[in-house]
């Protein structure tokens, strides 16, 4: 099966992640961010905030949970077990903190076939009561099944 290039540009149905703070200090642990911000609320509130600060790359985290939506489509024909990472980068409008609900809502913004693949990009928006937090692109490489041939 190819990729479908006709679905680009379809935005998915949004959705939503309470962000806690246990959940965030165990994803600054694992990413070995260590400012305190991360684990103690007096550290966060020394910086202006009500509640702790989620690393940059937090993101990913919800990103990832919007953008499933994209693999699961059908109508993509993108198989998950020829996917490759390629890219991703973020841009941060002001610090996603514990306690928001986070509303994530992700658009399939290209597909460019090449050769045996395709490298499809998605743009993530992570808003805070429609308040801009974080927008995630990633770009992923999709072996397609032209490539066994």
């Amino acid at each position: 099966m190819s990729i479908n290039t006709a679905r680009e540009g379809h935005t998915y149905p949004a959705i939503t992640y309470q962000v806690g703070r246990e959940g965030l200090r165990e994803f600054a642990r694992a990413v070995k961010a260590q400012h305190p911000a991360h684990f103690e609320l007096e550290a966060a509130a020394e910086l202006g905030y009500e509640d702790l600060i989620a690393p940059p790359t937090f993101g990913v985290v919800v990103s990832q949970r919007a953008e499933a939506a994209i693999i699961a489509d059908p109508e993509v024909g993108i198989d998950f077990s020829r996917v490759v990472h390629a890219d991703e980068r973020f841009v941060h409008h002001r610090p996603i903190t514990a306690g928001e609900t986070l509303t994530a809502a992700t658009t399939l913004q290209r597909i460019r076939t090449m050769g045996s693949g395709a490298m499809v990009t998605t743009v993530t928006e992570i808003t805070h009561d429609d308040a801009p937090r974080t927008t995630v692109t990633s770009t992923l490489l999709v072996r397609t099944e032209e490539a066994d041939a």
